[in-house]
């Protein structure tokens, strides 16, 4: 499965938080994390960060696309419905 985020690195805590639209239309996850964002250390948490919040094991989420930009693009092995339903949990606004 793949998931497009929007990484807010030094952003205070680790934490998806909901979706929002792009200026070009795309709609990505907010996501920000404790790391700064040199030495690949932003990348290493939100990859963390995901695998986490998804109950999927790290070497199941890789970063393809992004690696030094703002939005990126995770591919998550696994089972989609599985991974889709602990997603929509996770950022359904009564869980915030």
């Amino acid at each position: 499965m793949a998931l497009w985020l929007r990484l807010t690195p030094k952003g205070g805590r680790d934490a998806l938080e909901g979706v929002e639209k792009l200026s070009d239309g795309r709609s990505v996850v907010k996501a920000r994390v404790r790391a700064a964002p040199e030495d690949g250390r932003a990348n290493a948490a939100l990859v963390e960060l995901v695998a986490k919040t998804l109950d999927t094991p790290r070497r199941a989420v890789t970063l393809v696309a992004g690696q030094t930009s703002r939005v990126k693009k995770l591919f998550i092995a696994g089972d989609a419905a599985r991974i889709e339903q602990a997603l929509a949990a996770r950022l359904a606004p009564t869980n915030r």
